[in-house]
């Protein structure tokens, strides 16, 4: 009898862990630098979408900026109908290489070829909130389509917006993707964000953050500050293709856990 009491409470102890924990499982991939008639270039995409359809388990797939090379509209359709082929839904953000106004590629035309090229995609603005599992994220844009450079620019409305969200979801766990990182071990001025403090002042002033994640610098970052994960992981096209696979979990009482993997892609030899 005594016995069965036990395992009871044990059960009853394991079932209110399982209802206060959540946990999710996706992949980055930052910096593809891809354009049309580049071979190369397209081939490490598409290995790189088969690869992550192979992984289990995996809620999204992440691009997060400087997806092509240069701002030529004729480079975008190609790379969306080869990450169409992705069996989890994809999300975009903007980087510098992206978008140039003057060259007629502006945010809205991007996000509009973005599209036409796939009508399932919903988000019409750089600057957009999802959910999964549990977890709310943000995209948030820094790049600048008037005078593109590589200094991120988190302009003030976007700081205004990026605060009225995180305070709408103070009761939920929040992930940021952004294309230029805030916290980074490697110190790149000619690739910084531009007041980054006044950023870094609003994300202290929250407690719902769990991780900023970011690519632009090419290289591998992973950095705590004040309870938030910042991620900044390298291109595409390293000498090596990688991605990155992100695990995080969450238990009330206990601190996220965030679990970061860079994954490589091979390559067939010809």
């Amino acid at each position: 009898m005594k016995k069965n009491i036990i395992l009871t409470l044990l059960s009853l102890i394991l079932m209110q862990t399982a209802v206060f924990a959540d946990a999710i499982k996706f992949v980055q991939i930052t910096d593809a630098h891809f354009k049309t008639n580049d071979e190369y270039r397209a081939e490490v995409l598409k290995q790189t979408v088969k690869a992550v359809n192979k992984e289990k388990g995996i809620s999204f797939a992440v691009f997060t900026g400087d997806n092509i090379d240069s701002p030529k509209a004729e480079y975008l359709p190609e790379f969306i109908r080869i990450v169409n082929k992705l069996h989890v839904p994809y999300y975009i953000v903007i980087g510098n290489h992206d978008v140039f106004k003057n060259n007629g590629l502006s945010k809205t035309h991007y996000l509009e070829i973005v599209h036409d090229n796939n009508f399932l995609y919903r988000y019409n603005k750089p600057n957009y909130v999802f959910r999964k599992n549990g977890f709310v994220f943000i995209v948030v844009d820094g790049a600048k389509e008037i005078v593109p450079g590589s200094i991120g620019y988190y302009k003030k409305d976007t700081l205004d917006w990026l605060n009225k969200q995180l305070k709408r979801h103070k009761n939920d766990k929040v992930v940021i993707f952004q294309h230029f990182p805030l916290i980074s071990d490697k110190n790149m001025p000619s690739h910084s964000v531009y007041q980054k403090e006044k950023y870094i002042e609003l994300l202290d002033k929250h407690d719902n953050v769990i991780s900023v994640i970011a690519g632009h610098l090419h290289t591998n970052s992973e950095i705590m500050r004040n309870g938030v994960y910042h991620i900044t992981s390298p291109t595409l096209l390293s000498e090596k293709p990688v991605y990155k696979v992100i695990n995080i979990s969450t238990t009330r009482g206990f601190s996220p856990m965030v679990y970061a993997e860079l994954k490589e892609v091979e390559i067939p030899k010809k």
